[in-house]
């Protein structure tokens, strides 16, 4: 692909195994990250750092289980990162996760948890008996 400067619809779509019209909806999706050039009679051709844009956004609507809506949180937050290996190691999927506060659960409500239990058992008990 260096040695190419612009590549049609029809080969990104082969190199990307995705349909064209998923290309062209992504570009009213994406608009900011995909602006293929038009040719004559509204051919479209794609540079390479456009093709690498929608390689990423592939991956990550398709291998990392993101939305439409996420990738363009991604792109408008300038976060889209160069390539889907680099999201792995991104801050988005290594945020740090807030530590868990232990609760403690007062005795009045862990006696009403019980006695809940307890209510719950003996209903089942003459559920089952009846059968």
């Amino acid at each position: 692909m260096d040695k190419e400067y612009f590549v049609s619809i029809n080969e990104v779509s082969k190199r990307l195994s995705v349909p064209a019209h998923t290309l062209r909806y992504w570009e009213k999706q994406f608009p900011t990250a995909i602006r293929p050039t038009t040719g004559a009679g509204g051919r479209r051709y794609y540079r390479a750092e456009t093709v690498a844009r929608l390689e990423t956004i592939k991956s990550l609507l398709y291998d990392h289980g993101m939305t439409i809506a996420g990738v363009k949180k991604l792109i408008h937050d300038g976060d889209l990162p160069k390539s889907a290996d680099d999201f792995a190691i991104s801050k988005h999927e290594k945020a740090p996760v807030a530590t868990q506060q232990k609760t403690t659960m007062s005795s009045d409500a862990s006696d009403d948890i019980a006695t809940a239990i307890s209510l719950l058992n003996t209903a089942r008990a003459i559920l089952t008996s009846g059968q």
